[in-house]
């Protein structure tokens, strides 16, 4: 493979090339595809020109390719002058620009010159994506317009090409003109003769032997009765054979009575299967099959329709039928049902043996031959109006199109969206302009949450035109507390029209380093206010069935003429339990307290470790997940083929969300009417200032701040309680005397 030297950016935490120039873009085929962001993309659900994806994607399978890719761009390139109009996207394409030195050059710059003058601009210089767009709607609506398909407006005031058109849509199908018309094609014409030429002798081998038709022209209406009930006839004559072999079988072959108890319970219809599932008729030793009476009424029908078309022409009246005739009977139809095991181009049946014969004579298909003539004549003035079309869109959007799919380019820059980027979801006083559309729900939520970001799934309808879809936003600023499903926003698509939008699922993730760092002290809000919310309904539902239940005590004791039993008091275990408890606390507050005071000058950063002992753990896993979230498995849940880890950072992942903001110089009237009333926080905070101070005092945390005689020590020494007399001085010993 051919080397180049190509310019990259880093973005995303990885090298994405960077096309400068149109001689980068057509190198495109030189660039190592392992470089390239994303190897291959749907055609549907992108805010891109969706008749350009078409024409880029060549195998028709809805997605596009990175060879297809790299063909547009050699294709287009062969007939630019100058390659650097590809940087341009320019909606009209000069005609000075194609270069005329090419063959196809100079065919597609004759054909734009044809659709100008159809669009009465015969001195444009220029053709832009509208003239071509309606040159091929103008082109298509005409009889004959190069697509390979012929309609009966083809067939204009010919009759017999009519008739002949309209018989093979009736027999084989139609398809599609580029005009929105039934027609057929060559394909079609082709499959409804063949078949015409397969049916055709087989019909004609009946007319020869007599033997495949027994009642001629009523054989296939008495074959089909006959059908209809041969299984259960050779059934029939099965069962009475057996009972013949032994006379002991013949309760079981006709059914035991409790069935018939079981069936008298139901409401009983002649057509249920329990019924039909029955014998024919009484089963007995060699017993002849009765065609009127004694019948199974669920198959007295189908019974009565076989003896009128099959039993009286062959047989004559009967009232019975023997096996031996019945034999007979299914002999005659033998021949017949092998011819029918033969039948070739059953399709074109319904046209008749005798349209058929016609059609199936040479020349017969002339009139369709003539009209797929006129119709190839235009295929060059199709192909080139699509070439013109084809060019026009390329140099137009392929240079956008390589900036969302080799790199993203567009998307990093923030200059505006990108392809993938279908609109902005605002709720929850943001603006999430991540918002990605979802067709394969089972598959998002698969790869989706991979990308590890806050996730918001929401199900969007336009009631006024009866639109829907669904879209998965990210949330990449703020914080998660009032996002739920159920939630109602607004969602604004690409073309400015507003959606209602309804929240259906969330994949939370970290949005913010901020975000972890409050939610311990959130989640322990919420676990008081839970905690709070239980006790309370314990305590009301307990108060409630006490109240009950010393009503139904008066009651009780009103009827009765006893008094009311006293309450239990207190137990003095329970009170001492809760001293210890109490104790016990109050130990390790004052604990917590001396080691906090015993810091001295750095209570601060004491206060500061403890604040991250209890955010540390949160922000830390928050950070990790932050470092991976990348939109690769986000895209991929959507049918792309990401080739790199592209994240999304914190700064970059704020720009994609906007969070509701004052604009600057607003004024804002503070003053709230129904604001609740404020409580004293200064002097509640003053209060508790003091009691630090109290407590570090008592405990000689400030001694080192105090003059001696102001210090805690001495102050407690002076205010010691004088109960207790000082020891008393021992004398010295007197002189012994000599």
């Amino acid at each position: 493979m051919t080397t180049r030297a190509f310019s990259f950016f880093r973005a995303g935490g990885f090298e994405q090339v960077r096309f400068d120039s149109g001689k980068d873009l057509l190198a495109l085929e030189h660039l190592d595809q392992k470089l390239w962001v994303a190897l291959a993309c749907p055609t549907k659900g992108l805010a891109f020109d969706a008749r350009t994806l078409e024409l880029i994607d060549t195998e028709k399978d809805g997605r596009i390719r990175a060879k297809e890719l790299i063909e547009a761009v050699k294709w287009t390139g062969t007939l630019l002058k100058n390659p650097d109009d590809l940087l341009k996207g320019a909606d009209a394409l000069p005609l000075s620009a194609i270069d005329d030195t090419t063959s196809e050059g100079k065919r597609i710059i004759e054909a734009a010159k044809t659709v100008l003058v159809g669009l009465k601009k015969p001195d444009g210089s220029s053709i832009a994506v509208a003239d071509t767009a309606d040159a091929s709607k103008a082109f298509h609506a005409q009889p004959f317009n190069g697509d390979g398909v012929v309609t009966a407006a083809s067939a204009g005031s010919d009759e017999t090409a009519k008739a002949l058109l309209a018989d093979v849509i009736a027999c084989v199908g139609s398809v599609e003109d580029k005009s929105g018309q039934p027609g057929i094609n060559e394909d079609k014409v082709k499959a409804f003769f063949a078949d015409v030429a397969a049916y055709v002798p087989w019909l004609q081998k009946a007319e020869a032997d007599a033997s495949l038709l027994p009642l001629k022209a009523d054989t296939a209406a008495a074959f089909d009765s006959l059908k209809a009930v041969r299984t259960k006839v050779d059934d029939y004559f099965a069962r009475c054979r057996l009972a013949a072999f032994d006379s002991r079988a013949a309760a079981a072959l006709n059914r035991e009575e409790k069935e018939y108890l079981a069936l008298a319970a139901k409401d009983l219809t002649i057509t249920a299967d329990e019924v039909k599932a029955f014998p024919l008729a009484r089963i007995a030793a060699d017993a002849p099959l009765p065609l009127d009476k004694g019948l199974n009424p669920a198959w007295a029908g189908a019974m009565a329709t076989f003896s009128a078309k099959v039993v009286t022409p062959l047989l004559g009246a009967k009232s019975a039928l023997t096996e031996a005739e019945w034999a007979q009977l299914t002999a005659k139809f033998s021949a017949h049902e092998a011819w029918l095991g033969t039948k070739a181009g059953a399709s074109v049946e319904k046209l008749g043996g005798e349209r058929l014969k016609a059609l199936a004579k040479d020349g017969a298909r002339a009139p369709l031959d003539v009209l797929f003539a006129k119709e190839k004549e235009c295929e060059p003035a199709a192909q080139a109006i699509a070439s013109v079309e084809r060019l026009v869109r390329f140099v137009r959007d392929l240079h956008r199109l390589a900036n969302n799919f080799v790199s993203f380019r567009e998307f990093y820059q923030r200059k505006g969206p990108a392809i993938f980027q279908v609109g902005t979801l605002y709720l929850d006083q943001r603006a999430a302009e991540l918002c990605v559309r979802v067709d394969d729900a089972g598959k998002h939520a698969t790869m989706a949450p991979l990308s590890r970001a806050c996730l918001v799934y929401c199900d969007c309808a336009r009631p006024a035109t009866g639109e829907k879809m669904t879209i998965v936003a990210a949330m990449t600023d703020g914080d998660s507390d009032n996002l739920m499903v159920g939630r109602n926003g607004v969602f604004y698509d690409r073309d400015g029209k507003d959606w209602d939008a309804t929240v259906t699922k969330l994949v939370d993730n970290p949005i913010s380093i901020r975000q972890a760092f409050w939610s311990p002290y959130k989640k322990l809000v919420r676990f008081v206010e839970e905690q709070v919310a239980k006790r309370a309904a314990a305590a009301e539902e307990a108060s409630h069935k006490d109240v009950l239940g010393k009503a139904v005590a008066v009651d009780k004791s009103a009827d009765s003429g006893k008094s009311e039993v006293a309450p239990k008091k207190l137990d003095i275990g329970v009170v001492a339990a809760l001293g210890v408890a109490v104790g016990g606390i109050t130990a390790a507050l004052g604990a917590l307290l001396q080691a906090f005071f015993g810091l001295g000058l750095w209570m601060p950063l004491g206060f500061v470790g403890l604040l991250l002992l209890i955010s540390g753990p949160s922000m830390l896993v928050a950070w990790l997940k932050l470092r991976q979230r990348n939109i690769g498995p986000l895209l991929d849940a959507n049918g792309w083929a990401v080739n790199a880890r592209a994240l999304l950072n914190v700064p970059f992942g704020r720009s994609l969300t906007k969070v509701a903001a004052l604009p600057r110089g607003s004024h804002v009237d503070t003053v709230d009417p129904f604001a609740e009333k404020k409580r004293p926080w200064k002097l509640y905070l003053a209060l508790l200032v003091l009691l630090g101070l109290a407590v570090g005092y008592y405990l000689g945390k400030l001694d080192g701040w105090l003059p001696p005689a102001a210090r805690s020590t001495a102050v407690l020494k002076d205010i010691a309680p004088a109960t207790e007399a000082p020891a008393p001085t021992p004398e010295p010993d007197a002189p012994k005397a000599k």
